[in-house]
């Protein structure tokens, strides 16, 4: 399945400003942005976390060996 080209993509964002309308738009995307904030977040955490183990883990065999 190839990505949406540049008319796709005008034709999707008319779509969407016709059923929510202009005043909408604005809180749409904020709450969009929101979202994607929310999630980089919570795989930033993730990753802090298996750092974490993996820092643990490498100092149990330095001090084990």
């Amino acid at each position: 399945m190839r990505p949406p080209g540049p008319l796709e993509i005008i034709l999707i964002l008319a779509i969407i400003l016709i059923i929510f309308g202009a005043g909408k738009l604005p809180q749409i995307f904020e709450m969009a942005g929101k979202g994607l904030n929310s999630l980089r977040g919570g795989k930033k955490e993730k990753d802090d976390e298996e750092e974490k183990v993996v820092k643990k883990t490498s100092k149990r065999k330095v001090a084990g060996s």
